[in-house]
């Protein structure tokens, strides 16, 4: 029989997810955290010292396009949990992808996402009937079995595609969802996209009335619905046809933003701003983030091209306009997740990077008005709480002991978030 170790992180500021608790010595065992105290228990395995620094829960971030070794990257700055927004890490095929996978993020996925035919994402896809030349550099990596899994993958991906020519009726939109279920989504997306703010207008967008039923169909099947919005006209039929959550910040700040706001409140609806990914759209790069002496060595040269390049497709836009939406958001009561949408280490998708950017994202919405606790807590127990992950997102008894001990005290100064000490994923240390 194996003895299990008990590890414990002593005298350590500690933010438990929701507020500050104070100099304590979280205690963690078998993958969970078994007690928090004011004084190191006796039979210890191992303690790791935390004085001078603040233990934090692993971070989640709740709009990724993700992938194995992305996975990898994510954990590197202690973002133990990926929430997929349109990919292939469903729960029905998850476990034999991640099989045998060490150092990675736990993932949670959406599937395909409902679009119409030629939709938002196809105008950022590159063309052609073959794989991507970034996906095929990627394979290299992957063993035999891997490249066998993926390839399924991607075949079924063009069967869905091929299936999904109905989606823009009632009948194939219900039918669609029931497939992403089956499949394993663990929730479902739709796209609100028309093109403007990617300089690609004119993008076909499926109806309201059909974009309606699946989101009925989706709640009927216990799953929350969100939506990807980047404007407020997009947001605003997001909300009236029910979904749960916003995958994006609208961009713009009409004058009815404040009606618009308040209906997103009264709904109970969460918003993840991606303001790192609002920025890139702008015109702004992250190079001085992927720059960041504590950063620099993590990222790979084509993460630091990517950081160092930007969207640049709504130039038009700027950080006021979003950050005031952001904090009228906070001010009525809205709940705000920390997500980038980052996915592949490409030029026009620049400006993001697995992992780094949630922590941009953390120093984007103190920018906007947020007080760093309430960014922690977007990166952490809102998270957890909205898409129903109750074993983490928390520092409390009986929880996964996914951990972050960073130096010094992002409660207060939100840039020591990078300030990373030590990674636990289920108990496990990761040395990035």
């Amino acid at each position: 029989m194996t003895n299990i170790k008990t590890k414990a992180i002593s005298n350590v500021n500690v933010f438990d997810g929701k507020n500050v608790i104070g100099i304590k010595t979280v205690v963690f065992s078998d993958g969970v955290i078994t007690s928090i105290l004011n004084d190191l228990p006796e039979d210890i395995s191992e303690v790791i010292d935390g004085s001078g620094c603040t233990l934090l829960p692993g971070l989640i971030d709740a709009h990724v396009h993700t992938s194995v070794e992305f996975l990898k990257d994510a954990l590197k700055f202690g973002i133990t949990t990926e929430l997929e927004m349109m990919g292939g890490f469903t729960s029905k095929g998850r476990e034999t992808q991640l099989k045998g996978v060490t150092g990675a993020a736990d993932v949670r996925s959406a599937g395909m996402g409902l679009t119409a035919p030629g939709g938002h994402p196809d105008e950022l896809i590159p063309k052609g009937d073959g794989i991507p030349e970034f996906v095929l550099k990627e394979m290299e990596k992957m063993s035999e079995e891997e490249k066998a899994i993926f390839l399924a993958a991607h075949q079924a991906q063009k069967e869905e595609e091929e299936i999904g020519a109905d989606v823009t009726s009632i009948s194939g939109a219900i039918d669609f969802v029931h497939r992403q279920v089956n499949n394993g989504a663990d929730y479902f997306k739709i796209m609100i996209e028309e093109g403007t703010v990617m300089n690609a207008p004119g993008l076909p967008v499926i109806e309201t009335p059909v974009l309606k039923a699946a989101v009925d169909e989706a709640h009927k099947l216990d799953k929350i619905a969100i939506a990807h919005v980047l404007t407020a006209e997009a947001a605003k039929t997001a909300v009236e046809i029910g979904v749960d959550g916003l995958a994006h910040l609208f961009i713009d700040r009409p004058d009815w933003t404040k009606e618009l706001i308040e209906a997103i409140a009264a709904k109970g609806i969460f918003v993840t701003p991606c303001l790192v990914l609002n920025s890139s759209i702008i015109g702004n790069s992250a190079c001085h983030v992927a720059h960041d002496e504590r950063v620099e060595k993590k990222l790979n040269e084509d993460w630091k091209m990517t950081m160092c390049s930007c969207f640049n497709t709504f130039p038009e836009g700027n950080m006021k306009d979003n950050f005031d939406n952001v904090r009228d958001l906070r001010d009525a009561g809205v709940d705000i997740l920390v997500g980038t949408d980052v996915s592949v280490p490409m030029p026009h998708l620049g400006g993001l990077a697995h992992g780094v950017s949630v922590h941009h994202e953390m120093q984007l919405l103190v920018e906007a008005g947020l007080s760093p606790i309430e960014a922690l807590r977007a990166a952490t127990s809102v998270p957890s709480k909205r898409f129903n992950l109750l074993d983490r997102g928390s520092i409390a008894e009986g929880l996964r002991a996914d951990l972050l001990l960073v130096k010094g005290d992002p409660t207060i100064n939100i840039s020591d978030s990078l300030s990373i000490v030590g990674i636990w994923k289920e108990g496990e240390s990761y040395h990035s």
